[in-house]
């Protein structure tokens, strides 16, 4: 299932977890961006690395970007 509409990435939780959703699916909660790559390319998106989920605009970050991880 690689994802064609936009992922999104909400808002840190409490504990630093950032809930992802692609194609109108959770894919899980992520931690750092390595985790949303491994979320990324289990959806289909294997040639994925750190670097393309940072500046892919594919991706909607919501309050805050690839470097926010606390609440």
């Amino acid at each position: 299932m690689v994802p064609t509409k936009p992922v999104v990435i909400y808002p840190p939780d409490d504990d630093g977890g950032r809930r992802i959703r692609a194609d109108g699916a959770i894919l899980g909660l992520a931690y750092s961006v390595r985790d949303v790559v491994a979320f990324l390319q289990e959806a289909g998106l294997q040639g994925w690395d750190e670097m393309d989920v940072v500046r892919s605009s594919m991706i909607e970050w919501r309050a805050g970007g690839p470097e926010v991880w606390t609440h």
